[in-house]
């Protein structure tokens, strides 16, 4: 397994100072500090240890520099400018903060903002249409799953006539806050905050009614200091649900394929490595 899920090579310079990470699909986040692996005189575990601090550092601190460019230029220029993540990120940062101004609007808020999300969509979509690089193409197709969700919340908040900001409609949705220059999750009563762990650029699952039921469950139970066990047929996606989760929430998330072989040892070594990583962990098949 590896240690850091998103970063599948590094950027050094001649003096072997550690410059930037790269994802799987080539994505390139440049790091807020650099990171002299010299000094740690041939102790790798030394500089990773400085490498895992400083990627969920820089990782937040993209995430607030593009922030403020969203505001400054046109959302489709945007869009291709950041890491995929980040987009996702901060597009679901604006959603969150734009739906609580529609919603004390009253309904025709609601229904203003829907038709300014169509709008949104169809500027993605002649972006899709034309000529992007791969890794650009991987973001619109995430983009465009969640911001299809986005307006199909929006939709169903009008058609019931929301118009309070607490209303267990709006609650009920995974919500992203920019609050004391973090990026925290809300939903329903839970507070989580963003993990900042670099993913890379990956594509994300279609939402359904029943992920949401999933995520609530989940995320309840986790705001708890518990854990959540779904359950249901094979192939119906619970593990790629918990993953997806992860993924929403930039956690580090280990799947592993429990067999008869996994005794309380085993159990006891994993736990050891989620406390000390704080990374989640997925058992298959328990």
């Amino acid at each position: 397994k590896k240690c850091f899920e998103g970063i599948a090579k590094l950027k050094f310079s001649s003096t072997l100072e550690l410059l930037a990470m790269y994802s799987a699909e080539n994505e390139k986040v440049e790091l807020i500090e650099i990171i002299n692996t010299v000094e740690a005189k041939g102790a790798v575990e030394k500089w990773l240890l400085q490498l895992e601090d400083v990627m969920l550092r820089s990782i937040r601190d993209v995430i607030d520099k593009s922030r403020d460019a969203y505001a400054n230029e046109p959302r489709q220029k945007w869009v291709l400018e950041w890491p995929g993540q980040v987009v996702l990120a901060v597009s679901q940062i604006y959603w969150t903060l734009e739906v609580h101004e529609a919603i004390r609007e009253g309904t025709k808020g609601l229904s203003e903002y829907h038709q300014k999300l169509i709008a949104q969509m169809a500027d993605i979509v002649t972006l899709v249409r034309g000529k992007l690089s791969k890794g650009a193409r991987t973001t619109m197709g995430a983009l465009v799953t969640i911001d299809v969700h986005a307006r199909d919340i929006v939709e169903d908040m009008a058609k019931k006539g929301v118009c309070q900001e607490n209303d267990f409609e709006w609650l009920a949705q995974l919500r992203y806050y920019w609050q004391n220059e973090n990026c925290m999750v809300k939903l329903i009563n839970a507070t989580v905050k963003y993990a900042y762990e670099y993913l890379g650029n990956t594509p994300r699952l279609v939402i359904t009614p029943l992920t949401d039921r999933c995520y609530r469950t989940l995320v309840g139970a986790f705001h708890l200091n518990l854990g959540g066990a779904p359950e249901g047929p094979a192939g119906t996606g619970k593990t790629e649900t918990t993953k997806d989760l992860a993924k929403a929430l930039a956690v580090q998330c280990v799947v592993f394929n429990c067999s008869d072989g996994l005794d309380y040892l085993a159990m006891g070594k994993f736990f050891k490595g989620l406390a000390s990583s704080g990374a989640w962990a997925c058992f298959d098949e328990f």
